[in-house]
């Protein structure tokens, strides 16, 4: 991938590239981020003009560093591919992630939980997201908000709701979440993924051996033709 330049500014604020904070807390919510931001990243793979991230500091606004957020997923339309150690708004044209996902991590209180994503919900309504996500792998629970111009409204019904900036449908599969690319097929995990491959590989194998098969006996009977004095291309 290639690597993006910031412009590079003299400036005696630093702006941390990590907040001390780990990715996940476990491995069910480690699981769910990687998949959602590998997912949507493999969406706009083709469009050198979306840039997807996952745990990537965003700070709005220059000159606050203690003023950001790192979503778990995050897709920016209008923004080159590559990478950078944080999303810092007034280099990227002043443009705002407009679509952010959260992936909540098993075992957290649920009155934590709300005041965190209470707060989230704010921070993401007053600097321009347009779509925000939060899925509970524990209790199988999916919420949304969407909106922009400074107001996000829940969605009311989450399961069959389809992104309007990604076009991925969203779905509960017997208590756990499913999105769904734009052509139906749904976001893996590496190893699910590994296995759809591995599964394709020994599809091809066995093709390509029915087709080596069906050519020997081919020939075999052609041989049998020839013996005869029959031109196999003539029977």
């Amino acid at each position: 991938m290639s690597t993006y330049a910031a412009p590079v500014t003299a400036q005696a604020i630093v702006y941390p590239d990590s907040d001390g904070q780990p990715m996940a807390e476990n491995t069910k919510q480690f699981r769910w981020i990687v998949t959602i931001q590998g997912g949507l990243d493999a969406l706009f793979s083709d469009d050198p003009n979306v840039f997807v991230a996952g745990d990537l500091l965003w700070y709005p606004v220059e000159g606050n560093p203690a003023l950001r957020l790192a979503p778990d997923a995050m897709v920016v339309f209008g923004r080159p591919k590559g990478d950078r150690s944080s999303y810092r708004q007034w280099h990227e044209d002043g443009i705002a992630p407009q679509v952010v996902f959260e992936a909540l991590s098993p075992g957290n209180m649920l009155v934590e939980i709300l005041g965190e994503m209470l707060e989230r919900l704010r921070f993401y309504e007053r600097y321009g997201v347009e779509e925000f996500y939060i899925y509970e792998p524990d209790r199988g629970a999916l919420s949304g908000w969407i909106g922009g111009g400074g107001e996000l409204a829940a969605v009311e019904t989450m399961s069959g709701w389809v992104s309007p900036r990604l076009g991925v449908r969203f779905a509960l599969v017997d208590g756990e979440l499913a999105l769904y690319y734009p052509d139906g097929r749904t976001f893996a995990s590496y190893v699910e993924l590994a296995q759809q491959r591995a599964l394709a590989e020994q599809q091809a194998e066995q093709e390509r051996q029915r087709a080596e098969q069906e050519c020997q006996r081919a020939e075999r009977l052609a041989e049998k033709l020839r013996a005869l004095g029959i031109d196999p291309e003539e029977s």
